[in-house]
């Protein structure tokens, strides 16, 4: 069982920077780890994953080149550092935690709402 918990989202300008942190339980550090997003209305998406080891990263087109996700497996944690950020940018934030390795998502965290002004 993994329990995960974001913290960092926040009221930011345009072009301003957050970063955001996942804290985890259990076993996360053997598990593929994945930021998404759900803006209002819309469909939850895709931000960026990373392997466990942090060796494969991969992110959505429109976060390229601004958002940077990490992790620190020894502390059970991972980060997203978002800059440049744009009021599209706006959503609540999850992360969760993939055991199968093969993008499928067993554990996610409650969310934490970020919101760019323009």
């Amino acid at each position: 069982q993994v329990q995960l918990v974001e913290s960092g989202g926040g009221l930011v300008q345009a072009g301003g920077s957050l970063r955001l942190s996942c804290a985890a339980s259990g076993r996360f550090s053997r598990y593929a780890m994945g930021w998404f997003r759900q803006a209002p209305g819309k469909e939850r998406e895709f931000v960026a994953r990373i392997s466990w080891s942090g060796r494969n990263i991969t992110y959505a087109d429109a976060v390229k080149g601004r958002f940077t996700i990490s992790r620190d497996n020894a502390k059970n944690t991972g980060n997203l550092q978002m800059n440049n950020l744009k009021p599209e940018d706006t959503a609540v934030y999850y992360c969760a935690a993939d055991p199968s390795g093969f993008d499928s998502y067993k554990y996610w965290g409650q969310g934490t709402q970020v919101t760019v002004s323009s």
